[in-house]
């Protein structure tokens, strides 16, 4: 073997020490799944990158959703070079450095370079303060990426220098193709090994691995290399090994999802019907089933407005809070927020006359259309409002007893009544104020 041999041979097998998901990462624009709601032909960042004109970005999104791979894949499309920084290990002496190096890249070769910051919500206010004139000046081209909403995380001076794209979780259809990327492809990815990966297996992996690609290859990986191969040489994994292999138990529903649909029906009912019993069994089939805590959460937030309402407005918060409580906490001791939430709401008075009211004055709109606003209560605020005439005649609430005064507040021609309260718990109270102040009116 000679030296040029030896060094192909030792090249090919260090990168097939890397994970999976590293070796599979697309490195032309076509190759990276999802995302066409910013990467569709014909869009503008499509555009900008085809044309090399692609200026500071911040990616947000979920983790696996493809930020860094999308960051590599500009830097490669745009020609220029790919310099990376973690937040949480990186400090201004790192941004220094990559700026000198920038700043000589652009003398000697004319190239630009793509500083490719990961979790930049990180970065304290002066770390961001220091990109700042880099950035203005195009010393680099920033691309951040973060799992949080940049607008709370990231300094608005730099935020007002970039331009912000949000990633989506993949699609079942996205993950259902990187799945056959990874089995066909010899060189990066599992081909060289003849897995044969069962329907159910693959299901699982799909659904747990939750939008999420690397978690995705990363269990099919781990799936892989750890099944023996049959007397066939080939590798099955089964449903049960993809179990394992992703740390997720199996939902033992069909595969039309009618189980999934009827538990989750189940539950919601019995709350509806008052039994606490019937939630908390329900809710405990689907617990021990692996079932997402968060579409529980979710679907607890949706009962509290729909089947409880103003009964008792304080359902809303319980639910929400159960939800903020399982991202905190997690599952197992998350089980503990969603009984509390879930006996709340099934022992809590019910009535569905918020969800009736949205769903009529809806109906009432898209059926007769938009009607004017009425003078008295347009806008007086911005130049030449008053002039319009905007904003006269309106009575101010506060200045009256009881903070309420009668007035036009729907459309003319419009005498609909949308919100009807029910004799039931708070609601009751509701429905009483109202009755007096019409009582009131007629007089």
């Amino acid at each position: 073997m000679d030296l040029f041999s030896f060094a192909h041979e030792q090249g090919e097998s260090k990168g097939k020490m890397k994970p999976l998901a590293a070796r599979m990462r697309p490195k032309q624009l076509d190759e990276v799944l999802g995302q066409e709601h910013i990467l569709a032909k014909g869009s503008l960042l499509r555009r900008a990158i085809e044309v090399d004109q692609v200026s500071s970005l911040i990616f947000y999104g979920p983790p696996g959703t493809g930020k860094t791979t999308l960051a590599k894949v500009i830097a490669g499309t745009t020609k220029s070079h790919f310099s990376e920084l973690n937040a949480v290990t990186a400090g201004v002496a790192d941004i220094r450095r990559i700026v000198e190096e920038a700043k000589d890249r652009l003398v000697m070769g004319e190239q630009r370079t793509t500083l490719f910051i990961d979790e930049i919500h990180r970065f304290n206010k002066s770390q961001q303060d220091a990109l700042l004139p880099y950035v203005e000046e195009g010393t680099i081209i920033l691309i951040g990426a973060t799992t949080e909403n940049p607008f709370f995380e990231v300094n608005a001076a730099l935020l007002s220098r970039s331009q912000i794209f949000p990633l989506h979780s993949l699609t079942e259809v996205d993950l259902d193709k990187a799945i056959d990327r990874a089995l066909s492809n010899e060189k990066e990815g599992l081909g060289e090994l003849r897995v044969r990966l069962e329907v159910e297996a693959r299901e699982h992996l799909i659904r747990y691995a939750e939008g999420d690609a690397r978690r995705l290859l990363n269990a099919l990986e781990l799936a892989a290399t750890t099944t023996p191969p049959n007397e066939n040489n080939e590798i099955i994994i089964t449903l049960d090994v993809a179990v394992e292999s992703i740390q997720r138990r199996a939902v033992r529903y069909d595969k039309s999802g009618d189980n999934h649909y009827d538990t989750i029906s189940a539950f919601i009912k019995s709350i509806r019907g008052s039994d606490p019993d019937g939630a908390l069994y329900w809710l405990a089939r689907m617990i021990d089933a692996g079932e997402d805590p968060r579409f529980i959460a979710r679907r607890l937030i949706i009962s509290a407005s729909e089947d409880i309402g103003n009964a008792d407005p304080q359902a809303l918060t319980i639910a929400v809070s159960c939800f903020q409580a399982l991202e905190l906490i997690g599952m197992p001791e998350g089980r503990i927020s969603l009984g509390q939430a879930t006996t709340y709401l099934a022992t809590a008075p019910k009535s569905n006359a918020a969800y009736n009211g949205i769903n009529k004055a809806l109906s009432h709109v898209q059926n007769e259309g938009h009607k004017p606003v009425p003078t008295h209560l347009r806008d007086r605020s911005y130049k030449g409002a008053a002039k319009l005439g905007h904003g006269d005649g309106y009575l101010y609430p506060h200045n009256f007893p009881e903070g309420y005064v009668e007035q036009q507040y729907l459309p003319d021609d419009v005498d609909e009544v949308f919100y009807e309260p029910k004799p039931i718990g708070f609601e009751q109270k509701i429905r009483e104020i109202q009755e007096r102040r019409k009582d009131n009116n007629k007089e």
